[in-house]
């Protein structure tokens, strides 16, 4: 028995060569993980020294204020972060049925195999259409071709604040289905790669206690695939918040603040692009305390979708 046991011990010891590349393996990854953190911390560190200025002079009345004006040197930020919070969530509210629903469309045999690969194609394939594109189709395309329905609505609901400016051009609502469009991939894809990974014994044990096609996949399939869905959903939300060039191209780009979602308005993405390439002096330290405040809603997006999926993960 002894004897077995060393041969068993001689045989699980591994040469030194193959010790050293496991070694150097481990390091290299741990350093290109620590690569990713520093150069993050990094970020962070510079858009903060850049904002000092403006955040020493401004407070948190940067956040409230609607001036821009950098004749008098007096900024404030709160049109463009109500633009980026509005076009981002309200751009989730619609990709979001949109999305899923098409992840379980082309999931669930409900189509031929065929169709279903043909329309999940087309669908990632409006990630690769770049965003410039987008935007020119949305000023020459979009925005004319959905006016007169914004117009109806502003007429007939001019009451409600969120419809109370009439439609003239480029406008948040444009901004925001433009941003439908760029998420609908991201949420798709991830949707369909979640439930593609559902266990096939869970619809099968379903189906075999009775349920319907519907009612496995509410009640089954879609409660087993919730953490990955959410993680994506949230992803597709800080890449709202962050997209530029289209959005730029199609909101109006303007700091005079309406609750209207037909009027023109601002994301901070924008107004980084917009002015600053022509910025001097404090403005370009009111632009980075705009460009730390961007960061910070990114940031807490991501930690809350880390913390959102665990919690789902244990839960079902």
């Amino acid at each position: 028995m002894s004897e077995r046991k060393n041969d068993q011990f001689q045989r699980r010891n591994r040469p030194p060569s193959e010790k050293i590349i496991d070694i150097g393996f481990k390091n290299l990854a741990i350093a290109m993980a620590s690569m990713v953190a520093v150069i993050l911390f990094g970020i962070l560190l510079v858009i903060f020294l850049g904002s000092i200025e403006s955040m020493g002079r401004y407070g948190l009345r940067f956040l409230v204020t609607s001036d821009w004006n950098p004749v008098t040197d007096d900024y404030g930020a709160f049109t463009a972060i109500y633009g980026t919070i509005v076009t981002s969530v309200a751009s989730l509210m619609i990709a979001v049925p949109l999305g899923v629903g098409t992840a379980i469309f082309i999931t669930e045999n409900i189509i031929p195999q065929n169709i279903r690969e043909l329309i999940g194609i087309m669908v990632e394939l409006l990630a690769a259409i770049p965003s410039v594109v987008l935007g020119l189709w949305a000023i020459f395309v979009m925005e004319p071709f959905i006016r007169p329905f914004l117009t109806s609505l502003n007429n007939s609901y001019s009451w409600i604040p969120f419809l109370s400016t009439e439609p003239v051009g480029p406008a948040l609502a444009p901004a925001i289905l433009i941003l439908v469009v760029m998420i609908l991939p991201i949420i798709t894809a991830i949707s369909r790669d979640s439930l593609n990974q559902v266990p096939a014994k869970l619809r099968e044990a379903a189906y075999g206690i009775g349920a319907t096609r519907w009612s496995t996949i509410f009640n089954v399939i879609l409660p087993a695939a919730i953490s990955g869905i959410t993680g994506g959903v949230l992803l597709a939300l800080g890449r709202a918040m962050g997209e530029t060039m289209a959005v730029t191209m199609i909101i109006g780009n303007s700091n005079n603040f309406s609750l209207s979602l037909l009027a023109p308005g601002n994301t901070i993405a924008a107004m980084l692009a917009n002015q600053f390439g022509e910025a001097d002096g404090s403005q370009v330290s009111s632009l980075m305390f705009a460009a730390f405040i961007l960061m910070i809603l990114t940031l807490s997006v991501n930690i809350f979708a880390q913390w959102m999926v665990k919690r789902l993960s244990l839960k079902y």
